[in-house]
């Protein structure tokens, strides 16, 4: 037991679905490959090989083995969502024209933008055929929908991103679809392809969509407190960048006139200059805006540790139980 104490949960669930997962990288790498064009596998390969925690198709795998599952059709879905997560990345990294990604150079600043989209389009194909694959049509309505609410809270999250009027009802919508809704499809799909009761899928549903809410606010928080090392972002790049994030739409709710104006001069028109970031932290801190955003990542960690333990009892329960903790315990 107290191997498993300093473990992380992501690493217990790591070990346990170790045997499945070797096939995932696996198919992914068969998958990846194409015989016309090399910078296909090249440009992926970047991406995949970067080391990654691989956590969506985790919860693919964790969900199906939690429900009994025993076939071949959960390795596919799982390395469908991985395929599905790697494309969003590159894309990602065109629109936000990123230059680091998990601490490496991103592939649109070694390649360059038409590679990494054309890219990404391609892993896009390859988890359609993937997902075909399994000859479930619930299972690829889940993962179409996913896909188009990816790509839906990617543009709102452009035109809201920079907008003093997005409050916290648009922002849950960004983040439901830019992160959640891959967490709450992996865990689905991984139940629909158990043949779990509806009731099962719900939980599992509800989990993944907490988890991914609690994942992502817990990133946006991170961004302000945590450490590069760890992070591989800088602190304040989602300032520098003009992203309204939690931290800092709940500091605009309760701005004054004075502050609003500088808001509006650094997130909506762009213009920032020497000392904008700590005044920006000096708000956020008079406001308590840090707090309350740690507070509401804890808040979607309860209710994704609520809907897992509509579960049958299960030691794979028990890690994804741990894991919406650690989500949120790396704000501690």
């Amino acid at each position: 037991m107290d191997s498993g104490l300093a473990q992380k949960p992501h690493e217990l669930l790591a070990d346990v679905l170790a045997a499945e997962m070797g096939k995932v990288n696996e198919l992914i790498r068969t998958r990846m490959a194409s015989e016309h064009a090399p910078r296909i596998p090249e440009v992926t390969a970047h991406l995949v090989e970067a080391g990654g925690k691989r956590l969506r198709p985790m919860l693919t795998l964790a969900a199906a083995k939690l429900c009994g599952y025993e076939g071949d059709h959960a390795v596919r879905l799982a390395a469908t969502v991985e395929f599905i997560h790697t494309a969003t990345l590159l894309h990602d990294d065109v629109v936000d024209e990123s230059a680091q990604r998990r601490g490496r150079p991103t592939a649109n600043l070694l390649w360059d933008n038409k590679s990494s989209v054309l890219v990404g389009d391609y892993l896009f194909s390859r988890s359609f055929q993937l997902m075909v694959e399994t000859g479930s049509l619930r299972v690829l309505d889940i993962l179409a929908n996913a896909s188009a609410t990816i790509a839906e809270g990617e543009v709102l999250q452009m035109t809201a991103a920079t907008d003093l009027r997005t409050d916290e009802s648009i922002y849950l919508q960004v983040v439901r679809g830019k992160t959640a809704a891959l967490f709450s499809a992996a865990t689905e799909v991984g139940g629909v392809i158990a043949g779990a009761t509806e009731d099962g899928v719900q939980a599992l549903f509800n989990y993944g969509d907490a988890l991914g809410i609690a994942f992502q606010i817990a990133d946006d928080l991170l961004d302000y407190q945590g450490d590069a090392k760890t992070t591989g972002k800088n602190v304040g790049d989602d300032f520098r960048e003009r992203k309204l994030t939690l931290p800092v739409i709940k500091a605009v709710a309760q701005a004054t006139d004075e502050e609003r104006a500088f808001w509006v001069r650094t997130i909506e028109k762009g213009r920032q200059e020497e000392g904008d970031l700590e005044h920006a932290m000096a708000l956020m801190e008079k406001y308590d805006t840090l707090a309350a955003t740690r507070d509401d990542a804890n808040a979607w960690a309860a209710k994704a540790k609520a809907a897992i333990l509509q579960m049958p009892e299960h030691p794979i329960r028990a890690m994804l139980h741990d894991l919406a903790d650690y989500v949120v315990a790396r704000l501690n």
